[in-house]
């Protein structure tokens, strides 16, 4: 699915979310809570870390703050948070949110949703926070880097999350790939999902259908199928290998409609699996069977002019 791999990817999420946020924050004491600044947003590029200032952590009353426009992530664990609320009466907040001012005197949450939450359930009045004047292009892209850093989006809100970018800033692929560490193909890749009719797409939020299994649905010809095939492949409990294989049988051309949706549990005989395998291993290339009760098709795929050559002259060979 992805080209680099899942360490090479957390790395380039750091650096970018590092490029983001302060490196060494300046704790104040107290808890009084300056009013917000109301100088416009900036939309220039963010300076480095190494010429920032230190930014001061001060402590926001919790109703204080907004919610995150940006934010993706909508499923919380509830006993996850619970734990976290007891380690925060235990210890209290080790680590600052980040929030924006506002010209109304207010914050917007940029990152610590979690935190936010878990400090309402262990009673708290305001936690410590540190202000970032930055554009809303800014802050949405630190809380997606945030967010698939810590890998807590599932695959539908990771590909509304690069949308988000796509269609509120006009980023192109490559761009959201460059800021969030994915390549551009993973970023494509993602953002097809929301090309599934909305009710599989709520069996991929719920993690009844994952990322592999909703880019093979993707692939049938016939997208008014896609519900009845995801239905089957969650009912039945296809892997992936036989659900693919059943939207390839599917998409064979020429076939009555009624014939395009077989059941997924549809017997294979074990001499006509051996014989597609032995054909394929002699012509190079994907071979497809296809038998009913003796009758049937083969079906020989090429992928150029030059490849179809190759086989015809192996297959006269064999006359």
């Amino acid at each position: 699915m992805e080209n680099a791999t899942a360490t090479d990817k957390r790395r380039a999420l750091g650096r970018g979310l590092d490029s983001l946020l302060p490196s060494r924050p300046h704790v104040v004491a107290g808890t009084a809570v300056p009013a917000p600044p109301t100088m416009p947003e900036t939309h220039g590029p963010i300076p480095a870390p190494e010429t920032r200032p230190q930014a001061a952590v001060i402590r926001i009353k919790l109703d204080q703050i907004d919610e995150n426009p940006y934010q993706t992530r909508r499923a919380f664990d509830e006993k996850a948070l619970q734990e976290l609320a007891d380690s925060i009466r235990a210890s209290g907040i080790v680590q600052p949110i980040v929030v924006r001012p506002t010209a109304t005197g207010r914050y917007i949450l940029i990152l610590g949703e979690r935190r936010c939450r878990a400090a309402k359930l262990a009673n708290e009045s305001d936690i410590p926070a540190i202000v970032r004047h930055v554009s809303n292009e800014q802050a949405a892209e630190m809380t997606i880097i945030e967010n698939l850093q810590r890998q807590d989006l599932n695959c539908l809100e990771q590909a509304q999350a690069f949308a988000r970018l796509s269609r509120d800033f006009g980023l192109t692929q490559e761009q959201i790939g460059q800021k969030t560490g994915c390549s551009r193909e993973s970023v494509s890749n993602y953002m097809r999902l929301l090309k599934l009719p909305a009710e599989v797409q709520d069996l991929v939020a719920a993690g009844k259908l994952g990322f592999s299994e909703a880019r093979v649905l993707l692939q049938l010809i016939n997208p008014e199928s896609i519900p009845q095939f995801a239905k089957e492949a969650i009912e039945k409990g296809l892997s992936v290998a036989q659900l693919t294989a059943l939207v390839e049988y599917a998409n064979l051309p020429g076939e009555p409609a009624a014939e395009r949706e077989p059941s997924p549990a549809r017997y294979v005989d074990p001499n006509v699996r051996a014989v597609q395998t032995q054909l394929e291993q002699a012509l190079g290339c994907r071979v497809r069977i296809k038998d009913r009760k003796g009758k049937g098709k083969i079906l020989i795929e090429y992928s150029s002019l030059e490849d179809f050559d190759r086989v015809v002259e192996m297959l006269k060979g064999k006359n």
